[in-house]
């Protein structure tokens, strides 16, 4: 039933995209203001109390109701159920559009056109970006997005209670940039709870979107590179996605800065030279045709994620 209502779901986002400013992540998202106003009193404690209580409030009716339709066998319901929860914590389709006009703008030679897509997705000032980087920042928001909206989706929604815990992921994926990244929430106690807290929910799924990318993609490099170069990142999550996932491509991600070796106080006499190639990040520079690759790896790493959630559902109903 895992399988099937994940393919339902994707199915239906397919022909009928949620959009990102629906009214239900419209509420949720007043709701996640609210906690923080009642609650931010300028300590981490009471950042706590809000990521709880939000949780609870969204996981515990979802639980509920998918407990009700297990304990009773409506095996129906339960399945249309699980296809709801899903489609609403799915975002495979939530900001393709972006990603598609961005490389049709790069493609026709409008420059201009997509440094304002780009803008308006990453929410940065694009002004003076030139090619490479608009198709660099891009495909590392793709990659991100991808991850967070799908990848990470699936892994919790095999876990039991599974639409309760697929709940949680986006929720807590989105707690942890609200308390976080506005200007007024950056570097206040109440968001360090969230954003910690997210680190370790995302902490496995992480690890399985890079191995999927390196499975799917060149393996050797994209293996390479998350040994060698994903700490650079500030963000190790960030850094493990992008560095794999860039591997996998034969594609160098991230800024000159997060590719450069980082700098180690040593004597100049002393240095061999003989490896130096070895701090430097494999693959290309992006171009327009990294975001073709870029569409190429999502796609086979979806399928082998929806071939793996195939085998393991044949294996637990044969069991």
């Amino acid at each position: 039933m895992t399988f099937l209502s994940i393919l339902c779901a994707l199915l239906i986002e397919q022909m009928k995209p949620l959009r990102a400013d629906n009214q239900i992540y419209s509420e949720i998202k007043r709701l996640a203001t609210r906690m923080e106003s009642w609650f931010n009193a300028g300590e981490s404690g009471n950042g706590r109390l809000g990521w709880f209580l939000m949780m609870a409030t969204l996981m515990v009716p979802t639980a509920a109701i998918y407990w009700v339709l297990s304990h009773y066998e409506m095996v129906f319901a339960k399945f249309a159920w699980n296809v709801l929860i899903v489609y609403l914590t799915l975002g495979f389709r939530h900001y393709s559009h972006y990603f598609t006009s961005i490389q049709y703008a790069l493609n026709a030679g409008d420059d201009a056109q997509a440094r304002t897509l780009l803008a308006e997705w990453t929410r940065q000032d694009t002004v003076g970006l030139d090619t490479t980087e608009i198709a660099r920042l891009a495909v590392e928001k793709s990659l991100i997005t991808t991850h967070r909206n799908v990848f990470g989706v699936f892994f919790w929604f095999l876990m039991p209670v599974g639409p309760a815990c697929a709940v949680m992921y986006r929720v807590a994926e989105y707690l942890a940039r609200a308390w976080n990244e506005p200007d007024h929430m950056r570097n206040e106690a109440f968001g360090q709870f969230a954003a910690r807290a997210f680190y370790w929910i995302d902490w496995i799924p992480v690890r399985l979107t890079a191995i999927a990318f390196a499975v799917v993609g060149n393996f050797e490099d994209a293996i390479y590179a998350w040994r060698n170069f994903a700490s650079r990142w500030s963000d190790e999550a960030r850094g493990i996605i992008l560095a794999a996932g860039g591997g996998a491509m034969g594609v160098r991600l991230g800024t000159p800065l997060e590719n450069a070796p980082r700098a180690v106080p040593i004597d100049a006499a002393t240095v061999d030279f003989s490896d130096a190639d070895t701090d430097v990040l494999p693959g290309e520079e992006p171009s327009v045709r990294a975001l073709q690759s870029t569409v190429g790896l999502v796609w086979r790493a979806l399928l082998l994620w929806m071939m793996l959630l195939l085998l393991l559902s044949g294996a637990v109903f044969l069991g």
